[in-house]
């Protein structure tokens, strides 16, 4: 366990900022107490400070993991975030789309998101920009990048894909020993 390089550092927050903009601030800046990233086996950690104080006096091989899991670095140096991420990244996102509920077992199955599931889209959404999925009851379901700007949406046909699938909740079920 280590705190992120500047280059990881970069490299995590530009993801983020995909995402939730300049909520990074309010993921650090807490009024609870004072959260940091740390890097454990190629894995980037959100962890209130206390504990991974405490969290020293653990071997790293015996060490499985460390707070809420955000992502990972590839071997080719990118940065992947986890649908571990979800909660944390909801309250913040700055582009939204819901699914009709016809929609949502498509989308939790890992597959993208076509003009007849849409159900609504954050106005100015641009396009290729990190967006948070949501049921129409407001129930954060994954996330995934917008295929198409909010004017090309309303004139796209039901077939056309409006966002391509990144994360979603189902991945606890499909990938469960894989998202330690």
């Amino acid at each position: 366990m280590r705190p992120l390089t500047e280059e990881e550092t970069k490299i995590m927050f530009e993801k983020l900022a995909k995402y939730i903009g300049e909520g990074i601030k309010d993921l650090i800046d807490r009024p609870d107490g004072a959260y940091c990233f740390r890097l454990h086996k190629e894995r980037v950690y959100y962890v209130a400070e206390d504990i991974m104080l405490k969290a020293t006096n653990v071997c790293r091989e015996n060490l499985i993991c460390l707070g809420v899991c955000f992502g990972k670095f590839t071997k080719t140096r990118k940065f992947r975030l986890h649908v571990t991420a979800l909660d944390y990244l909801a309250p913040y996102a700055k582009f939204k789309v819901w699914v009709k509920p016809s929609a949502e077992q498509t989308f939790l199955y890992g597959n993208h998101i076509m003009k007849a599931g849409l159900g609504r889209i954050t106005d100015n959404t641009p396009k290729y920009q990190g967006v948070v999925v949501y049921s129409m009851a407001d129930v954060p379901l994954g996330f995934g990048v917008a295929a198409k700007s909010t004017s090309e949406c309303r004139k796209a046909d039901p077939m056309t894909i409006i966002a391509f699938h990144q994360a979603d909740v189902g991945e606890y079920l499909r990938n469960e020993n894989n998202l330690t």
